[in-house]
């Protein structure tokens, strides 16, 4: 637990409250632990058992529990699989696949074999949407169609925010508080819940420090299912404008969102991004 937490006792408060969120999930859900290489993979299943598979895949530092806006909508008309990520502060393995090579592919190759899925539709957001299109580029032939808000490896990844909070940090009361609201582009009244969920998060988690890789423009090319993208013009972390215009160069039949006034977090996208899953699956 140590391995990405900064002590045992804050990884076993973060996991409680985790335990909290799942308890008061939304829709009703199946837990699977799903065995794989890397160790074991949580993941929350919710929706009709019979219905197109939707692979949820969330950002760095967060778990499945930042889909619970969204999963009252997408689990009518999808069986949805909100993974937890290995190596992030969920109910899966603490190892950190190398996201420069294979392993994140192969790990996913293990969850969806041990959920029984051949192919399905994708969504991620930021770690998760860098996940989702490493996997589409590696796999085409298991990705129906992906949704991604502020994915990485598209645009440039920004550090200068890294300086800021840990100048900010260690001098200033609610020092951690307010670097979240930086970073994540969270309102500190709208918001609370979200950035509650963060600074308690961040407390006690130790992040992933590397870069994303960047995914060359033939890569991109590649991606032949439909695509959407949708991303906030004030992202701190990642240059969403060179992501949009990448996008839009490389994978001209997707559909790119830039939202303005909006920053790294992306909230009330549930019904645009469901529209688009349904609309591309009846086509």
């Amino acid at each position: 637990m140590t391995m990405i937490y900064k002590s045992q006792e804050g990884g076993l408060e973060l996991l409680d409250h985790y335990r909290q969120v799942l308890n008061a999930w939304p829709v009703p859900a199946e837990h699977i632990r799903v065995p794989n290489r890397e160790g074991e993979t949580f993941v929350l299943a919710s929706g009709p058992q019979d219905a197109p598979p939707l692979v949820l895949l969330h950002g760095s530092g967060a778990n499945t529990s930042m889909w619970r806006g969204d999963v009252a909508t997408w689990s009518r008309h999808f069986r949805t699989y909100a993974v937890d990520l290995v190596g992030e502060p969920g109910l899966s393995a603490p190892s950190r696949p190398a996201l420069g090579s294979d392993a994140v592919a192969l790990w996913l190759d293990d969850v969806l074999e041990g959920l029984r899925v051949t192919k399905a539709a994708f969504a991620g957001t930021s770690l998760g949407g860098w996940t989702a299109l490493d996997y589409a580029i590696r796999r085409p032939e298991r990705v129906t169609r992906l949704a991604l808000m502020c994915p990485g490896g598209v645009g440039r990844q920004k550090v200068g925010w890294i300086f800021k909070a840990l100048l900010t940090r260690p001098f200033r009361r609610d020092g951690l508080r307010e670097s979240a609201m930086a970073v994540a582009g969270l309102d500190g009244v709208k918001d609370r819940q979200a950035l509650d969920a963060v600074v308690l998060t961040f407390t006690h988690f130790n992040p992933r420090r590397e870069k994303l890789p960047v995914f060359p423009d033939d890569a991109l090319r590649g991606l032949t299912m439909p695509v959407l993208v949708i991303v906030g013009d004030q992202d701190a972390m990642f240059d969403s404008r060179q992501s949009a215009r990448r996008i839009r160069e490389c994978v001209p039949h997707a559909t790119v969102t830039l939202l303005p006034g909006v920053g790294h977090a992306i909230f009330g996208q549930s019904e645009p991004i469901a529209e688009f899953l349904r609309t591309r699956q009846n086509r």
